[in-house]
């Protein structure tokens, strides 16, 4: 009955295979190989060998997985159908699976062609395979597949990928024919692997007949990536015989990013054609340079999209507009707009509402991830918790952290710290001793975050026992920031003859921040025999910094010797100096406001005073309640 049933229906015309390529999701896979079932086509090996080659060539992983189940299903000997279950596994999510399948093509005796070793040199290539890749390399020698043009550019791309750029030169070197992608395949593993000069070599030996965009632009870009090959890039772009897009967009990109806004606008100007990457060349180049205003026309005359976007989001964030930031992120939100954020968007939206301090503003982004689909991992989790624990929200800090699943250092140097700036140092200090029990390895950044909450919660000892295990279980050597963190560690807790050994013996030189710690330290322990000698250091480091001073002054006062707090201020009045007022930020309804000490130079800024007013009567009412 099948065999009437595929005469009458040629076999590409019958519903479960005309719909089987069709299908994205697991339920409509399972509803074709129901049917499959049903009408028997699937016992029919003519058929279903059909049906995998179809499938097999699936973005959507149902759809590979029924073809390699139908494929398993018999014993095929046809080496197409193999090489189409290798090939969705080699430029798929599993490469290493197209190498165990074509040792299985092997012992099976199936013949192997070019396309074979092709796809298990992609998996190789893909995972950095050298030694099976070296494996293949002399198979394709044993049977005949050596002198192979394809397959030998194969090889070199396998090689350059695995790092070992000298084997790809020796199998360049033996081609006795190359072609333009041979060429063009050495130079761009020269070039990633910084051998510059040796790609140039090797560019200016190449015919010129086989010279193409791509070789020109490989180079260019090589040069671009030295600290001083702009002119030799320069060189060759002016010598190209032709141009296309991406060799205007990496000079105007380089331009912009080494702050010669001057030529780029000049090469963009030029230019015969234009991309949103072009576009957002400039509006980057105009940020980086500080010229906000700039970088704001050529986004608003730019054809919109994510990356525009992006580009604009972080020129205001690195330039202090964050508000700004977070208003072209609403706008992609908006009804209006048909622009989707992606995981740079939520980055910088994140980076913007941490500098601001507006958790409403944090949560909403939290609820828009969600919603929309975002794994809340990597990066985006450590932002996502980094901005809950600096606008206040520690609970939920701890919450997204304890959400991750596969934690990195990353995470777990933004907890520490994130429980360091709330002065939860015994905790912070347990979490680090958590990381030392599951063996995970921590950084430098580990020990300044864990130190720093030692000395925020006074926990001398074991800020001591953290400094050595630093120095001597992970073998790191401390710089600056540790030798500061311990210097502030033994000040906070009143050992100030010992911070100042402390200093004098580092074994690098104690910057200006260093001798501040310990100077702030003396003027809250009012320790002038340490201070003093500390504040004449700092003020011949640099003798405009008016905090030197103001804390020398301080400690003076302190002691009742006013005469000298006279001669520092006469001092700082004809050097000019005046202290910079402290400032505040608040949040009251959604909008975040800064004030300064003393200030009431407008109507919100007289609320916020009478507001922190009350608070200061309430405080004393339940004070004098509670005595």
């Amino acid at each position: 009955m099948l065999l009437s049933v595929t005469s009458i229906h040629p076999w590409n015309t019958l519903p479960a295979f005309t719909l089987a390529s069709r299908c994205k999701t697991q339920m409509e896979i399972n509803q074709i190989h129901a049917n499959l079932v049903a009408t028997g086509h699937v016992h029919n090996p003519s058929l279903t060998s059909k049906l995998i080659l179809d499938l097999a060539f699936s973005k959507h992983k149902p759809v590979l997985d029924f073809a390699r189940h139908l494929f398993f299903e018999y014993d095929y000997r046809d080496p197409f159908l193999w090489n189409a279950i290798i090939r969705s596994f080699s430029h798929g999510k599993e490469p290493g699976q197209a190498f165990q399948l074509f040792v299985l093509m092997l012992l099976r005796g199936v013949m192997v062609d070019e396309y074979s070793f092709s796809l298990v040199l992609k998996s190789c290539s893909r995972l950095h395979l050298l030694s099976e890749g070296m494996q293949v390399h002399g198979l394709m020698l044993k049977v005949g597949f050596g002198l192979d043009v394809f397959l030998q550019n194969c090889l070199i791309s396998m090689y350059v990928k695995c790092g070992i750029v000298q084997l790809g030169r020796q199998v360049f070197d033996r081609m006795i024919r190359k072609d333009s992608f041979s060429y063009n395949l050495m130079i761009d593993g020269y070039v990633k692997c910084g051998m510059v000069s040796l790609a140039r070599e090797l560019f200016d030996m190449m015919p010129s007949e086989l010279k193409n965009l791509v070789s020109w632009n490989t180079m260019i870009n090589g040069y671009l990536k030295l600290e001083d090959g702009f002119e030799c890039a320069w060189d060759l772009f002016d010598k190209m015989p032709d141009r296309d897009l991406v060799s205007w967009n990496l000079m105007v990109d380089c331009c912009a990013k080494n702050g010669k806004m001057g030529l780029a606008q000049v090469l963009f100007d030029r230019m015969p054609e234009r991309d949103v990457v072009s576009w957002a060349s400039m509006v980057d180049g105009y940020a980086k340079v500080g010229n906000v205003e700039a970088a704001r026309r050529f986004f608003d005359a730019m054809p919109r999209d994510v990356i525009s976007c992006n580009a604009m989001m972080a020129g205001y964030v690195n330039n202090g507009y964050y508000e700004e930031a977070l208003n072209v992120f609403h706008d992609m939100l908006g009804n209006t707009s048909d622009l989707a954020p992606d995981s740079v968007t939520l980055l910088t939206a994140l980076s913007a509402t941490t500098q601001l301090g507006c958790i409403d503003e944090g949560i909403a982004i939290h609820q828009y991830m969600e919603e929309h689909g975002f794994f809340v991992s990597g990066k985006l989790s450590v932002a996502l918790l980094d901005m809950y624990a600096k606008c206040g929200s520690i609970e939920q800090a701890l919450y997204v952290f304890e959400g991750v699943q596969e934690k990195d250092i990353d995470h777990w140097n933004a907890m520490i710290g994130a429980l360091a700036i709330h002065g939860l140092g015994e905790l912070a200090f347990d979490l680090f001793m958590k990381m030392e029990r599951l063996s995970l390895e921590p950084d430098d950044i580990t020990f300044i975050a864990v130190l720093h909450a030692c000395g925020h919660s006074g926990m001398v000892k074991e800020g001591l026992v953290c400094f050595e295990i630093m120095r001597r279980v992970h073998r790191i050597v401390p710089k600056l920031q540790h030798y500061g963190c311990m210097v502030d560690i033994l000040s906070r807790a009143g050992h100030l003859e010992e911070a100042a050994k402390f200093v004098e013996e580092m074994p690098i030189l104690p910057n200006d921040v260093v001798w501040r710690t310990l100077l702030s330290a003396c003027t809250n322990h009012e320790n002038l025999n340490v201070g003093e000698p500390v504040a004449k250091h700092l003020i011949g480091m640099d003798s405009y910094d008016s905090s030197s001073y103001i804390l020398l002054s301080n400690m003076y006062a302190q002691s009742g010797l006013w005469d000298y707090v006279r001669k520092v201020r006469t001092t700082m009045k004809e050097r000019e100096l005046n202290k910079i007022p402290g400032s505040s930020w608040i949040e009251l309804e959604g909008t975040v406001h800064e004030f300064f000490v003393g200030s009431a130079s407008n109507h919100t800024e007289k609320e916020i005073h009478s507001t922190f007013s009350g608070w200061s009567e309430l405080r004393s009412e339940l004070l004098c309640s509670k005595d």
